[in-house]
């Protein structure tokens, strides 16, 4: 098995120029997109044993990697794509996060002879997990005092189905026949200067200057970020970098600075390879099904609730899918899906109600927790 931490960045750096390859090469793969074939393969890599589940070269593309890949993407984004996209993808989220907290208070009932007394915690834990990203799952099992045995399997089993659920909100577009999509598909844009467009080639050459500015700017940000969250804790990391980050895009000599979203998606492509590296089978085997099957529960009647009533209520399904990452995986995942999928107008709106699932999904799972151990007497 391959170790040593540059090695694996190597085989992800691998991993992401195959699966770009293949999509400009091959319509097949162009549909699937170069995300969900990165997925894919960094996955079968973990699994078969050639590179690990956990490197401490996920911990850097998880963060600050994917850090600097948002801002990048955001200097490129036009803000009042908010403004139509907004009120239909904030539907969607509350849908999703109904799921999410009905799916964990069943799962809990039907599965504690399985798992025992702390089921409670894993009812509030991926309530909030599946309201807005692996954030609420860390800070939920710390305020629960989950032991560590089971905080370890569920983690094994959020970074599996998170996996998985990207997978499968790549793919339901394609499968649905979705029009949502702009025709800017993967190396195809429609116009010059386009977002789209933009992922896969800088509008001008880049150039030395260019470089320099665009890792100035993102690791100044990032930087900045980290600092006001620390200096004011009750707002999120991330609101802070998505801020910085729309505020220096609308400097005109910033949005000239050439290569800004193809850098930008390059990093979310590598932060989803790792996301499929982490995805090891064996480490949820090792502890019992019982933690998978809960998993499993909560984001089925997640997606039950999202897509069923969302399309009922015909809400278009670039929405739906960007929605559900945004409660699954958070801003990140929502922003990743947005930009590999090419649906521009989802990138603001995706990201903002993330950062909604953030403030909401600590108390979503506290509330579902006291439901579920009041019932069961724990």
């Amino acid at each position: 098995m391959i170790t040593n931490p540059l090695s694996v960045f190597l085989v992800l750096a691998a991993v992401v120029l195959f699966a770009v390859y293949l999509e400009q090469r091959y319509r097949v793969f162009r549909a699937l997109s170069a995300a969900l074939v990165g997925i894919l393969l960094a996955m079968v890599l973990s699994n078969i044993g050639l590179i690990p589940g956990d490197s401490k070269a996920y911990d850097y593309l998880i963060d600050p990697g994917v850090s600097l890949g948002i801002v990048l993407i955001l200097l490129s984004v036009d803000v009042k794509t908010v403004i139509r996209a907004g009120p239909k993808m904030l539907a969607a989220f509350g849908l999703g996060s109904l799921g999410t907290a009905v799916g964990a208070f069943i799962s809990g009932l039907v599965l504690a002879p399985m798992i025992g007394p702390e089921t409670w915690k894993l009812s509030g834990q991926f309530t909030g997990t599946y309201t807005g990203g692996g954030v609420n799952f860390a800070s939920l099992g710390q305020a629960f005092d989950t032991s560590s045995e089971l905080f370890s399997a569920a983690i094994a089993a959020d970074v599996l189905l998170t996996a998985l659920w990207m997978m499968l909100c790549l793919s339901l577009p394609l499968l649905l026949g979705s029009r949502g999509r702009s025709r800017a598909a993967a190396g195809a844009p429609a116009s010059a200067g386009s977002l789209q467009e933009a992922l896969y080639r800088s509008h001008r050459p880049m150039t030395l200057l260019d470089a320099g500015a665009l890792a100035l700017i993102a690791a100044g940000c990032v930087w900045t970020a980290e600092h006001l969250g620390t200096l004011i804790p009750q707002l999120p990391e991330v609101l802070w970098l998505t801020t910085l980050a729309l505020l220096v895009a609308q400097i005109p000599q910033v949005r000239r600075v050439s290569g800004a979203a193809m850098w930008g998606y390059y990093l979310l492509l590598m932060f989803l390879s790792t996301n499929g590296a982490q995805s090891v089978i064996a480490n949820i085997l090792a502890v019992g099904p019982s933690v998978l099957y809960f998993a499993v529960g909560t984001v089925a009647l997640h997606g039950i609730s999202l897509f069923g009533l969302g399309m009922l209520f015909r809400i278009d399904m670039p929405t739906l899918v960007v929605a559900s990452q945004a409660n699954v995986g958070g801003p990140s995942s929502a922003l990743a899906l947005a930009t590999a999928r090419g649906y521009t107008t989802r990138l603001l709106p995706g990201v903002a109600v993330g950062l909604l699932g953030y403030a909401v999904g600590n108390y979503a799972g506290f509330g579902v927790a006291a439901l579920v151990r009041a019932l069961l007497g724990m």
